[in-house]
C-alpha cells in the first residue's frame, strides 16, 4: 500500500521550529517581521494573505497587511516597496499575485530587496540558488525538499523528473533537487513522449497546472509522486472520472460545489510507494515555509548563522 506523505504534520513540525527560533532571536531583541502587500479586492488572495498574516501572529513574528486600492498606478506600488525596503522591522516583503493589468509586477518584484525577498523570486535569489549560495528559495519548491526530507526518502543518486517548468515551482525544484544529488530531468507540455520520461523516475515531481494530467501508465510502480498541482473542478463528469466511490469526497463536492484534483489522476497514487496528497500535501507547505524564509532573511540580514 502506498504511503501517505502527510503535509498537515510536516507542516506543523516547521512552524514549530519557526515558533522557537522566534523566541531565540526574541533574546537578542530581535522580531523577524513580514510585511504583505494586498492590491484590491480579489477574494481568493485577501483568505490567503489572511492566512499568512494570522500564521504570523501565531509563530511571535511581527506582521503588517498594506492594502493599496485597485487603481494604484506602478509608480505608487514602487514607492511603497521602497519605503518596505528602507524599514528596519520588515525583514520580508510579500506582494500577493495577481496585481491589477495597470501595474507592471515584474518591475514591481525586482524592485524588492533580494535579502527581503521571502518569496524567492528576485533574479539575485534565483542566481543565488542557481550557484549554491546562501539564498531564499521559491517556498513551494523549498517544501518540496523538506517533504522529501522529513519522510526520510532517499533523494541523492535517485532519478527525479520534474513536469512543470514555471519560475515559481519547476524551475527551482529542479535546482533544489541537483543540490542534493538527485539525477534531474525537467519535461513540460512539449516534451514529446513524455510518457517515456515519467516511467523512468524515482521521484516524479508534478507541478504543471493541470488537473490529472500524469496518468496511470505514465507512472513507475513504486516511485514517489509529489503531486504540486491544486485544480478545482465543478464538473460532476469530471468527478466520476477521479472520484467515483469516493464517499468523502462526494460529500464534500455536493456541499461546496466543487473539489480539489491534482495534477496527478488520483488513481494513480496507488501505484507509488509514497505519494504527496491533494489536499493536504505541497500546498500545506507553502505558508510555513514562508514563515520559515522570514526568520531565515532576518537572521541572514543581520550577518547570523543560518
Amino acid at each position: 500500500m502506498a504511503r501517505v506523505l502527510d503535509g498537515t504534520a510536516i507542516a506543523a513540525a516547521i512552524k514549530a521550529e519557526v515558533r522557537d527560533e522566534v523566541e531565540r532571536l526574541a533574546g537578542r531583541g530581535i522580531r523577524p517581521g513580514l510585511a504583505a502587500v494586498l492590491v484590491g479586492n480579489v477574494p481568493a488572495s485577501e483568505i490567503y494573505v489572511r492566512s499568512k498574516v494570522k500564521t504570523c501572529g501565531a509563530l511571535g513574528l511581527f506582521s503588517e497587511l498594506i492594502t493599496p486600492p485597485e487603481t494604484v498606478t506602478t509608480e505608487e506600488m514602487l514607492a511603497l516597496i521602497h519605503s518596505l525596503n528602507a524599514r528596519q522591522d520588515i525583514d520580508g516583503i510579500l506582494v500577493q499575485l495577481p496585481l491589477p493589468v495597470q501595474v507592471n509586477a515584474k518591475l514591481l518584484l525586482e524592485a524588492v530587496s533580494p535579502e527581503k525577498d521571502v518569496d524567492g523570486f528576485h533574479p539575485v535569489n534565483v542566481g543565488r540558488l542557481q550557484t549554491g549560495q546562501p539564498a531564499l528559495a521559491p517556498c513551494t519548491a523549498a517544501g518540496i525538499i523538506e517533504i522529501l526530507k522529513r519522510s526520510g526518502l532517499q533523494i541523492a543518486g535517485q532519478n527525479a523528473v520534474v513536469v512543470g517548468r514555471s519560475d515559481i515551482v519547476g524551475k527551482p525544484t529542479a535546482i533544489l533537487l541537483l543540490a542534493e544529488n538527485a539525477t534531474v530531468t525537467v519535461c513540460h507540455s512539449r516534451t514529446r513522449d513524455l510518457a517515456s520520461f515519467t516511467q523512468r523516475a524515482d521521484i516524479l515531481v508534478v507541478a504543471i497546472g493541470k488537473p490529472a494530467f500524469v496518468t496511470e501508465e505514465m507512472i513507475k510502480p513504486g516511485c514517489t509522486i509529489v503531486d504540486a498541482g491544486i485544480n478545482r473542478i465543478t464538473d460532476r463528469a469530471e468527478f466520476e472520472r477521479y472520484f467515483s466511490g469516493n464517499a468523502r469526497r462526494e460529500e464534500s463536492f455536493l456541499q461546496k460545489g466543487s473539489t480539489i484534483v491534482g495534477d496527478v489522476v488520483p488513481q494513480a497514487y496507488g501505484l507509488a510507494g509514497a505519494y504527496t496528497p491533494v489536499p493536504g500535501g505541497v500546498g500545506l507547505l507553502t505558508i510555513a515555509m514562508l514563515m520559515a524564509n522570514t526568520v531565515r532573511a532576518a537572521k541572514l540580514r543581520r550577518g547570523l548563522p543560518v
